[in-house]
């Protein structure tokens, strides 16, 4: 097993800048902004031959508190449960603080190892750090997360029991070509439609804080989990407000984090509520889904609270808002009940299974044939469309190449027509799918326009 690092502190201290720096990556959110990190966020380093797992936490309140800061005590006290060994992040620039001084106290029983670290020592002479001795946490490291000072030393004492050859023979198992691909699925909707509390019900544990308050989640948080022998990737991401509505700086981040999961996942499950309604908000996120060409799932949220009549509604709703959608699945949930959650995970595999289907070339253009067959192309002038045969052009979306001549004159009707025959032959539901046309060049039309000159 990897050794987990937990880094623990007050708020604003520098550990999700310290975290970027041991992952090698840009996943959390980093700002001069107190409290910005709330839920876990893990990540994957290494130090010479020691890889290691590094958990970044909130700002840890160890007293009792209430509402979000009590929700991201949680957070915090679930790391230190699970980690190996602990790294204290300090502010050597705001000074020994009686913040710190408790936290001190709380990690003194975790019963795990504590390191000192005393961030942002950058340009700072060592008696700055002299403070910190009070907190009887042993010697503080003085590091600068910013510009990387002092990290890899930190990291080489903090792993030095660890460093071992033969984990490196665990990597090597997780590149098993004969084990099941990960699934990559990301979580999206607007804020407070229950997509933080859908990831805790797949999980089975409250790994996200799940609150009723919108904007509770702000970094896209990512979790691997197993589910009926097939493993997945969870991202679970902030919502997403329309564009006039985002003022905090600290907002615009998150829709890029958001957009970047969408852009990254295998399958996009759009989280609607239902109680709530549907707003061309949760169009213009299944939309921005579609063009990227991610397969999609609907779960809509909070179907147990509604009556028949409300149910209707919301349905016809649906159904008008999202035309555009109808090779989408729609899944009735209760994220909080965990109700269809079963229907939903299956719509996702079927989803995959459909991106990344592989068509045979003979039988699409015996499907295409048919398909003309029954309905010809209307005539453009003097000439009409002739379709002659498919390929599969891509996958993940599905993409199928139709080659022929005049296909420029191919109206978007009978395009839609077409794609909607290779649906059903292909069973192609929850994937978006592209069709081309490409028109076979004849190879005499400049020797005889020479001629003609």
């Amino acid at each position: 097993m990897l050794p987990v690092v937990a880094l623990v502190g007050r708020p604003n201290v520098g550990k999700s800048t310290l975290f970027n720096r041991l992952t090698r990556s840009r996943d959390a959110i980093v700002a001069d902004f107190p409290g910005l990190t709330r839920d876990r966020q893990y990540g994957q380093g290494r130090i010479g031959p020691c890889p290691y797992i590094v958990v970044d936490t909130g700002g840890f309140e160890p007293v009792k508190s209430e509402g979000i800061v009590r929700e991201m005590a949680d957070q915090a006290e679930a790391a230190i449960a699970e980690a190996d060994v602990i790294v204290f992040v300090c502010d050597a620039r705001s000074g020994l603080t009686p913040h710190d001084e408790r936290i001190a106290r709380r990690l003194r029983t975790a019963g795990r190892p504590v390191w000192l670290a005393v961030n942002k020592c950058e340009g700072l002479a060592g008696e700055h750090v002299a403070e910190f001795h009070e907190l009887g946490m042993g010697e503080p490291r003085r590091v600068s997360a910013t510009h990387g000072h002092g990290v890899a030393a930190l990291m080489n004492e903090v792993l030095a029991d660890f460093v071992r050859e033969d984990e490196l023979s665990e990597e090597s198992e997780a590149d098993d070509p004969d084990a099941p691909k990960r699934i990559k699925v990301c979580l999206a909707g607007r804020p407070n439609v229950g997509k933080s509390t859908l990831a805790n019900a797949l999980l089975g544990e409250d790994r996200m804080i799940a609150f009723d308050m919108p904007g509770t989640t702000r970094d896209a948080i990512k979790v691997d989990f197993e589910a009926d022998g097939q493993p997945f990737r969870l991202i679970d991401t902030a919502g997403l407000r329309r564009k006039g509505k985002v003022f905090e700086a600290i907002e615009k981040f998150s829709v890029i984090k958001t957009l970047q999961a969408i852009e990254e996942c295998n399958v996009c499950i759009l989280v609607l509520d239902a109680k709530e309604g549907i707003s061309t908000s949760d169009a213009h996120i299944a939309g921005y889904a579609m063009q990227a060409g991610r397969a999609l799932v609907v779960a809509v949220n909070k179907w147990d609270g509604l009556d028949s009549y409300q149910r209707g509604m919301v349905d016809t709703d649906i159904e008008r808002k999202f035309h555009f959608l109808r090779w989408a699945r729609f899944i009735h949930i209760s994220a909080l009940k965990k109700n269809g959650l079963n229907h939903l995970m299956q719509a996702v595999r079927d989803a995959h299974a459909a991106s990344f289907a592989k068509l045979s070339t003979p039988k699409l253009t015996r499907t295409l044939l048919e398909a003309v067959q029954q309905q010809q192309p209307a005539r453009s002038g003097r000439t009409r469309p002739k379709l002659r045969y498919a390929h599969q052009g891509g996958m993940n979306p599905p993409v199928i190449v139709i080659h022929g001549n005049s296909l420029h004159a191919v109206s978007d009707s009978y395009k839609r027509y077409l794609e909607g025959v290779f649906r059903q032959t292909f069973n192609l539901a929850g994937t978006p799918l592209r069709v081309e046309f490409k028109t076979n060049r004849n190879p005499y039309a400049e020797e005889d326009s020479g001629k003609s000159r």
